[in-house]
């Protein structure tokens, strides 16, 4: 079986979990007393693997699945710090959705290339191919994965991962996975969970639509639990899975409390503001007359409603009585440099916050005002995009039948019953 030789100076157990012998067979996690040493500020995966000199990456040809964010904890691109390195051979380069500097618009294909700055190659995970062939493949040892999430189901840099580990093990490539910190916290799950029918890019884990883990715990659970990955469960079982954590995050931190600064995860998420409005207003704009800011310096945070005076739409929300956000009415320039006036969504107590509340009572709202409703009255490309995302049959077909009139409150206590027994599930695999 495959097994890793674990560099003695680094090697602590946290929990005992950990110990078991089966788990060691496929996995080799990086760990540390994290209360026998002072930690100033975070380090990332990153950070700790070149703390270990880069010790399991030695003698291999390793690629790299990064973006932008993909940096060390003092701003430098992993891609960089790679290269820098005299310990790694860094012959390939792996881009997700945006490409690897996030210059990609979204949902347009990415096409290979070669990187102007390394002269390296550069495959394309979001174009002809989803999955890493096993041409790509051949030209390295090891895949080391360095994204950053943002803590939604269907952000689609957690998918990328699903396939690039399941055709890893497929063609016996070693999967290194350099953890980050959910910007939500740890401890944010919230909204529906994803049925077996929608699942896709933009779904493509059975997990709640926030999921409160970290992507290294992701591929942990994945790697560990039968039928997450879809692929041959030999294949799954004997695939060579290497996690490096992080030093100093705790599941309570909100992504200020970590000290780090925040670089775009993609074109529509430049801040924290947006990281929050994403699940917040993401669904809530798939389909009718509300829009979420995009354009505007808040994407996701900024709504406006077609033909209804901003007044009214504050007022419809602050009648919500949503706990933790309040609203206010703004006048934003624009891209074209227009004014645009509509309503800022204020976090306000972020402990009382759901994340995803305000997206389904924007569905409600968008019944109420819309005759005929917008959501009886979607294409079949419509209606499927849109339950790729939100990926709850009840709900469509709820909202279909009883529209405005449909109880968003029971729906949202079921789905937080539901994703508090994801959350009991997935517990062991949870790595702070």
């Amino acid at each position: 079986m495959m097994t890793n030789a674990i560099p003695k100076p680094c090697v602590f157990f946290m929990n005992s979990f950990l110990l078991k012998s089966s788990f060691f067979c496929s996995v080799f996690l990086l760990t540390f007393f994290s209360h026998a040493e002072q930690v100033k500020g975070i380090s990332l995966g990153v950070d700790y693997l070149e703390q270990l000199e880069f010790s399991i990456l030695k003698g291999k040809k390793v690629g790299l699945l990064t973006h932008p964010a993909g940096r060390n904890n003092t701003g430098t691109s992993t891609v960089e710090v790679f290269r820098d390195s005299e310990e790694v051979d860094l012959v390939a380069l792996f881009g997700p959705e945006h490409g690897i500097y996030g210059d990609e618009k979204a949902s347009v294909p990415v096409e290979d290339k070669v990187d102007h700055r390394t002269g390296l190659p550069v495959f394309s995970l979001y174009g002809k191919f989803r999955k890493p062939t096993a041409n790509m493949l051949s030209k390295i040892d090891t895949l080391v994965i360095d994204l950053q999430d943002v803590g939604v189901r269907c952000y689609t840099y957690v998918s990328c991962m699903r396939y690039a580990m399941e055709a890893c093990f497929e063609n016996y490539v070693e999967v290194v996975v350099l953890d980050r910190p959910n910007p939500l916290g740890g401890q944010k799950i919230a909204g529906p969970m994803m049925d077996e029918q929608w699942m896709s890019y933009v779904g493509a884990f059975p997990m709640p639509f926030v999921h409160g883990m970290t992507i290294a715990e992701i591929a942990l659970w994945s790697k560990k639990t039968p039928g997450v990955l879809k692929i041959d469960d030999g294949a799954r079982k004997k695939g060579k899975l290497t996690i490096v954590p992080m030093k100093g995050w705790r599941r309570g931190m909100t992504w200020p409390q970590t000290g780090l600064a925040w670089f775009p995860t993609s074109p529509n998420i430049p801040s924290l503001d947006s990281v929050a409005g994403y699940p917040m207003t993401g669904l809530g704009a798939q389909l009718g007359k509300f829009r979420h800011g995009i354009g505007t310096k808040h994407p996701f945070r900024f709504l406006t409603f077609e033909g209804k005076d901003p007044e009214v739409v504050k007022n419809a929300l602050d009648n919500l009585n949503i706990p933790g956000l309040s609203f206010q009415v703004k006048t934003l320039l624009d891209t074209k440099g227009e004014n645009t006036t509509g309503v800022y969504i204020v976090l306000s107590d972020w402990n009382s916050w759901n994340p995803t509340d305000l997206a389904f009572h924007m569905m409600q709202l968008s019944a109420l005002w819309e005759q005929p409703s917008p959501f009886g009255k979607a294409s079949e490309s419509e209606s499927k995009l849109f339950n790729k995302h939100v990926g709850s049959t009840l709900w469509w077909d709820t909202l279909i039948r009883e529209g405005s009139a449909i109880e968003t409150e029971k729906f949202i206590a079921n789905w937080n019953r539901e994703s508090q027994a994801f959350r009991n599930e997935t517990s062991r695999y949870l790595l702070y």
